[in-house]
């Protein structure tokens, strides 16, 4: 692959990033006092964006970052997100910084943001997310055609912040409709305006290149490694920002791909200091790891079982090792990077595949089909063999090797007679528990299985009702006796 080719399939990695507008004075003076002029930005990604590998990223050339998305409602109502995804992760080393929530309520959003904005230099705003999940929560890129609601939440922002609103989009298919979007957006008061340059259906393998037509005509763009500067300059753009891109290589703006091992290295060291989630350790590992995994198989298995951060630097070291091996033998031998641009112990972009068929990802099966899968899944499964359990099912069993995932060894569950839930295997009525105390208490009746025990309580109850008053009598009676005398 020649050098321009390389950069060419490198700019598919890169999340489009601009921050305009030189026309609005607050927000570029923003930029060049508080963000110090930030031309080189990590993206806010969900569980990879943490404090440690932000931390690392500003080590090797970041000069903003953002946090991973905040769920405005959730950080409102719940304090311990708030501390683990904001509070305790405040430090001095990492700013500027900029936190991004995802919000449909220009209440709820507001008062997000003011519970943290003493942490941060900015509070973002997701219009950017393309996935399911937001469709379903109705926020991110899913909100681009309400512009209505959107006004009034920048503009309610804006109004109670004390400090600046931003806004990470993406683009409509239509570049005035783009243009259009982007000014409200700023005159609602956004300050600075991240733009993706894709629209909200180009994701996973569909992601493709982002369009530069579209961002310079909202007077912004991106670009990538050395071909950045040449973006700047012929764009007029403030800055770019990675995101996938930064995931396989944090050196990358600086320049250079150090060796995978060298990056895993350091990142371990930084979390050793700054601790996180094991999940979000593993999950950039295989990233940074990518290419040498797809060679060292076994190492993917034991980077997916293993618990310990030592373990983790263990794997690094074996890695780091045969990768040495392999460097020495390459040496006295032709050279073969397997259709890479370098070795693949060197940190390198992940080019998604291109679908073989464009334009067959997005139909939907017929049922006919659906069934012969579902049956074949059932077979396959059966007898909890690893090599027909499915991608998810091996990984789970190689996490738990006793778990039996054998459906014909599993217990046969009988519905409840009500709603269909599994009934209590020693019920009285047959049923769920749900269903059995709704029975049980309008019959007053016992549930030993269920623990319901409504008929023997009530006739304590009556006893001691019953034993009250005959006290009550008797000492009446006693009573009586006495005045006689």
């Amino acid at each position: 692959m020649g050098k321009s080719a390389y950069h060419h399939r490198y700019l598919q990695l890169v999340d489009a990033f601009c921050q305009s507008h030189l026309h609005y004075t607050a927000g570029f003076e923003f930029w060049q006092s508080t963000l110090k002029e930030a031309r080189y930005v990590v993206a806010p990604m969900v569980d990879q964006s943490e404090l440690a590998w932000r931390l690392l990223s500003r080590r090797h050339g970041a000069q903003l970052c953002y946090t991973p998305m905040l769920h405005a409602q959730v950080f409102v109502r719940d304090s311990n997100y708030r501390r683990e995804n904001l509070y305790s992760e405040a430090c001095p080393e990492d700013r500027p910084l900029i936190a991004q929530f995802c919000a449909n309520d220009p209440e709820v959003f507001v008062e997000a943001a003011l519970l943290a904005q003493d942490y941060c230099d900015a509070i973002d705003l997701n219009l950017g997310c393309p996935q399911m999940i937001a469709k379903r929560g109705h926020y991110g890129a899913f909100l681009q055609e309400e512009w209505t609601l959107l006004e009034k939440m920048i503009t309610l922002a804006n109004e109670k912040l004390s400090v600046p609103i931003t806004c990470k989009i993406r683009v409509f298919s239509d570049i005035e409709k783009t243009v259009q979007y982007a000014k409200m957006l700023e005159k609602a008061g956004c300050q600075l305006l991240t733009v993706h340059g894709r629209t909200k259906e180009q994701k996973g393998a569909l992601t493709g290149v982002a369009s530069w037509e579209h961002i310079k005509a909202v007077r912004v763009s991106f670009a990538h490694l050395s071909d950045v500067h040449h973006c700047m300059e012929e764009t007029g753009v403030q800055g770019v920002m990675s995101a996938e891109g930064n995931l396989h290589n944090p050196a990358l703006f600086e320049g250079r791909s150090p060796p995978v091992w060298e990056m895993a290295e350091e990142y371990l060291d930084v979390v050793q200091q700054y601790p996180c989630s094991l999940s979000y350790v593993r999950a950039h590992l295989f990233k940074l790891w990518h290419h040498t995994l797809q060679i060292y198989k076994d190492l993917r298995e034991e980077l997916a079982k293993v618990r310990t951060l030592q373990g983790m630097a263990e794997l690094n070291r074996q890695l780091k090792q045969r990768c040495q091996e392999e460097m020495a033998q390459q040496e006295a031998s032709e050279k073969d990077y397997g259709g890479l641009p370098f070795p693949h112990w060197i940190c390198q972009p992940y080019i998604r595949p291109i679908p073989k068929e464009p334009g067959t990802e997005n139909r939907q099966p017929s049922m006919a089909q659906v069934k012969v899968v579902c049956v074949k899944r059932a077979l396959e499964d059966s007898d909890g063999a690893s090599e027909f359990l499915s991608k998810n099912k091996q990984k789970k069993k190689a996490r738990n090797p006793y778990k039996n995932f054998s459906m014909d060894q599993k217990p046969k569950y009988i519905k409840c007679e009500q709603c269909g839930n599994p009934k209590g295997t020693k019920c009285v009525f047959n049923l769920c528990r749900g269903c059995c105390k709704k029975a049980a208490f309008k019959a007053t009746a016992d549930c030993p299985g269920h623990g319901l025990l409504f008929k023997t309580k009530s006739e304590k109850a009556q006893k001691r009702r019953t034993a009250d008053t005959n006290g009550q009598a008797n000492g009446d009676v006693s009573g009586n006796a006495s005045g006689g005398d």
